[in-house]
């Protein structure tokens, strides 16, 4: 009864020696593989934990590591990706505004009346539409609705017949581009 004990023992630490064995020899190449695909750090740091995290909860045997390794830190770089929220329309005005004193939101939400307010106010509703009226219609009508009708994506989805992700794409290109737009007329504004 006794030999019968020391077998699983035996079993869990040769799967411990195994485990700590493939962490050892696959970190710093998964790392840089993650690093080039994720924003920071961090979340390489994450998808990498990830990684080692399902492989150690893996009970199948895998037959090629290396591609099963990669296969599943790709599809946690996907995952992560989607569960980004989507930019909303004040992460424009903070992007354009790059931490200097200038700032989008205080023009727009500023309710003094002055002639100078009221220039930059409506030089701001000018670019902006003229910069949306450049965007393919797609991306222009998901913008409108989303950020300036506040319909949901999940409406969206259902009123355009497209999936949710592709809305939140859509969003994403017209937000980068209005981002750019919106900076070019602050440096121009801010270096006239």
């Amino acid at each position: 009864m006794k030999e019968a004990l020391t077998i699983p023992e035996v079993m869990a630490n040769d799967r411990k020696n195994n485990i700590a064995k493939v962490i050892n020899d696959y970190s710093k190449r998964l790392m840089g593989f993650i690093r080039k695909r994720v924003s920071n750090d961090a979340d390489a740091e994450d998808v990498l934990q990830d990684v080692f995290y399902q492989f150690a909860g893996n009970t199948q045997p895998i037959e090629q590591m290396t591609a099963w390794l990669f296969t599943v830190a790709r599809n946690k770089i996907t995952d992560r990706k989607r569960k980004h929220k989507p930019e909303a329309i004040e992460e424009i005005f903070a992007a354009a505004n790059d931490g200097d004193s200038f700032n989008w939101t205080d023009l727009i939400f500023d309710s003094t009346e002055n002639p100078e307010t009221e220039y930059l106010r409506s030089l701001f509703w000018e670019t902006l539409n003229e910069a949306l009226d450049e965007l393919p219609q797609e991306q222009k009508d998901v913008f409108v609705k989303q950020e300036l009708e506040g319909i949901s994506f999940k409406e969206l989805s259902e009123q355009t017949g497209e999936t949710v992700n592709t809305l939140i794409s859509r969003k994403r290109y017209a937000v980068l581009h209005l981002r750019n737009r919106l900076a070019v007329l602050k440096d121009e504004l801010l270096n006239y």
